[in-house]
């Protein structure tokens, strides 16, 4: 993938990302599905790992498609808090995604 491509898939992968409201959370997977690149999951959680505006675009929002919330910059227990500073339930490092799932 040539360095544009990349910075043209991050533009796209962020500003899907930032339409998560607040409260609702979306996994790496539904973001490359809506992206119509349904594999590229992993590049999806890389994008997001370079999250420039990680206050104004909220990665934290994201989780994995099992309900692990998964990686984050600051560490997953940030993300969790950040998570539960918007009411989301947590149990056992887990989403319960049948009732917080956004979809794109």
């Amino acid at each position: 993938m040539t360095f544009y491509r990349m910075r043209e898939f991050q533009r796209r992968v962020l500003e899907l990302t930032s339409k998560i409201p607040r409260g609702k959370v979306t996994t790496y997977k539904e973001i490359a599905r809506a992206m119509g690149k349904p594999k590229a999951y992993r590049a999806v959680a890389r994008a997001l790992a370079e999250n420039p505006y990680p206050v104004k675009i909220p990665c934290h929002r994201v989780v994995r498609s099992d309900g692990e919330i998964g990686g984050y910059t600051g560490g997953t227990w940030k993300k969790a808090r950040l998570l539960k500073q918007e009411g989301v339930e947590i149990k056992g490092n887990k989403v319960p995604l049948e009732k917080y799932f956004f979809q794109l």
